[in-house]
């Protein structure tokens, strides 16, 4: 589109994605070796029949597999221990992530410094020495078990540091992205409504950010608005299931596929093109208070389109922006047989601020405040604000712009 530049993709994994595609497993890492680390989601994931299925079909196939644990949002002292006891270990030959995206940025950035064996402070960006990565990575396979980070499809792992001086940071490089993605819907079954809803808004965001971005190009718009279709027809309908304790059932199966493919989208697309205000806003968010990720994306997401529609139709009335700003409106205002139809942009843009403040307060995710946020906070998170997320954002924001989303989203 004009006023937008194009530029190259990335190499993308290959995908092996449908309902039971898990069960490939054993199959896909036996193209890389038999020596098999998995990083997994703990305490918990090990409990599952998720997991005696996976576990049952490695031995089958006699895959040696060794487990590492995540709990929580990674930080970089975490990365650098299961580097140095796996390689203390000897050596495996491939690492398998399953999880949600904390759990596959750790396998990623374990991956990618398994032969080094140097820090991931060395390659942190904006933190440490900066240094550029060399590799070789071990070959990453990712199982994601939520719908939300598109963390399958990206070359970013992010760690953090949570508190004062604290810092949300990526560990960044094309040799991280995974080899194969296994994307198997059946894996988010067990999803909780609350999770299911920050993961959601998390796609949800990505898809909007990547669609608006400064980067933007024609094969990501078309996989952002294939993926919005998807989250909005699924992510609704799959949430209030799961309200309903049918997150699992046979009804839910088509809203949980629906989000898989939304946040499969939503990965390849941040990939391509960056993102925008929302996860300016979200990384300081996340470094100095206990904020999920997607809560902070949930929280601040009508806002942030708000304050962007403002400024543009302030300063940058002709910026092709505005007009795809109307296209999200009329396409998430609208159902899966037609998009809504407006006489003017101006009102399908305020349909679509209003549509998401909508999913917001129907899939009850938390405003800012309920994480001991206050306006006392917002000028060091917007002096934290500006990384490599607030370049692509369709307009610049000035810090009273920015400080009057976090103040609406408290």
């Amino acid at each position: 589109m004009e006023g937008f530049e194009y530029v190259s993709t990335l190499r993308l994994p290959e995908i092996v994605s449908g309902p039971g595609k898990v069960a490939e497993l054993p199959e896909v890492i036996l193209r890389f070796g038999r020596r098999v680390l998995l990083v997994v989601r703990q305490p918990g994931f090990t409990e599952t029949q998720d997991w005696a299925r996976i576990e049952a079909s490695l031995s089958t196939a006699r895959v040696e597999f060794e487990v590492e644990g995540v709990a929580g949002e990674p930080s970089p002292a975490l990365v650098d221990a299961i580097v140095a006891r796996v390689r203390e270990r000897g050596p495996v030959e491939v690492v398998v992530g399953i999880g949600g995206g904390s759990v596959l940025d750790t396998a990623k950035a374990v991956a990618g410094l398994l032969i080094p064996g140097n820090s991931v402070m060395d390659h942190l960006e904006g933190i440490g020495p900066g240094l550029p990565y060399q590799g070789p990575a071990v070959p990453f396979v990712a199982v994601p078990t939520t719908a939300g980070t598109g963390s399958e499809a990206t070359k970013n792992a992010v760690l953090s540091v949570r508190g004062a001086g604290g810092f949300k940071r990526s560990f960044r490089d094309e040799a991280l992205i995974a080899r194969v993605a296994i994307v198997d819907p059946e894996l988010l079954a067990s999803c909780p409504p609350a999770l299911i809803a920050a993961n959601g808004m998390d796609a949800l965001t990505q898809l909007l950010e990547s669609y608006l971005s400064t980067r933007a190009n024609p094969v990501a718009d078309r996989l952002a608005l294939r993926g919005l279709a998807a989250a909005r027809d699924g992510l609704l309908v799959w949430h209030e299931l799961a309200v309903a304790g049918l997150g699992g059932a046979a009804a839910s199966a088509g809203p949980r596929a629906a989000m898989a493919t939304a946040a499969l989208c939503s990965g390849i697309c941040l990939a391509q093109t960056g993102l925008g205000a929302v996860h300016g806003v979200a990384s300081p968010l996340g470094a100095l208070f206990p904020i999920p990720h997607g809560v902070a994306c949930g929280s601040t997401l009508a806002a942030a389109t708000r304050l962007n529609v403002a400024a543009l139709e302030l300063r940058g009335p002709e910026n092709p922006a505005l007009a795809r700003y109307a296209e999200l409106g009329r396409l998430l205002a609208g159902t899966g047989k037609a998009p809504a139809t407006f006489p003017h942009d101006g009102e399908a843009r305020a349909a679509l601020v209003q549509v998401l403040d909508d999913w917001r307060a129907r899939l009850a995710v938390p405003r800012l405040s309920a994480y001991g946020i206050t306006a006392a906070d917002i000028p060091a998170i917007v002096a934290d604000s500006r990384g490599s997320s607030m370049k692509t954002n369709p307009i610049v924001l000035t810090d009273s712009e920015i400080a009057a989303i976090l103040a609406e989203s408290l």
